[in-house]
């Protein structure tokens, strides 16, 4: 038998939700929370095998609670099932720890060959959730090094090409040389240069000075 946990603001869902998996031979509802809070909470006391988990609710979201449950259980199996497909809920949520992302709109039947899928540990993405993950995936490989980059850091690169000491940046920038040795740091590391002259030719290669 599959226990699940059901986590969504909306008492309307979570009737129509639990009522069909209840009718499932081989799945059984345990819990039902209506915020965040209250789904770490009987996530931790229930302990299902798998939780089904609302993104945009009252107090604690579901990011966040994917989170919370996440450090609290071992490997616990998450299905986000929303509304949303916006890229500051996908992204964050599954790198949270959710294992499955589902749309409200899908079928009773897909809810619960997901909920099967993923007591076995096998994720279940939306179609367009698969295209932004691996179009993300693409950009991620294609970035080049000096694209991580903060701005203050990509400021002190150019000042470095232009032949700037260390002190003369800090007079320049008005903070203190140590803080400027501390981005430098983290300059070239970033770059995977050894050290500021390589970092100075990687900059005008790279034309990120005039």
């Amino acid at each position: 038998m599959i226990r699940v946990l059901l986590v969504d603001d909306h008492e309307m869902v979570r009737m129509g939700l639990a009522a069909y998996l209840e009718a499932q031979p081989d799945i059984e509802v345990v819990g039902e929370a209506a915020d965040g809070r209250e789904g770490v909470r009987l996530a931790v006391e229930h302990k299902p095998d798998v939780i089904m988990m609302d993104l945009v609710m009252e107090g604690m979201d579901g990011i966040q609670a994917t989170k919370e449950i996440c450090s609290l259980l071992p490997d616990p199996k998450i299905i986000v099932l929303t509304s949303f497909l916006d890229d500051d809920k996908v992204y964050p949520v599954i790198e949270a720890g959710a294992l499955s992302y589902l749309l409200k709109t899908s079928k009773a039947q897909e809810i619960a060959e997901a909920i099967r899928s993923a007591s076995k540990g096998q994720p279940v993405l939306e179609a367009q959730v698969t295209g932004k993950v691996l179009s993300r995936m693409r950009r991620a490989d294609e970035a080049k090094p000096h694209e991580m980059l903060t701005a203050r850091e990509l400021e002190i690169l150019r000042l470095i090409a232009e032949g700037k000491s260390n002190q003369e940046i800090a007079d320049q920038l008005f903070i203190a040389v140590k803080t400027v040795k501390a981005h430098i740091t983290q300059i070239l590391a970033k770059l995977e240069v050894d050290d500021r002259t390589q970092a100075a030719i990687y900059a005008h290669r790279n034309k990120l000075v005039e």
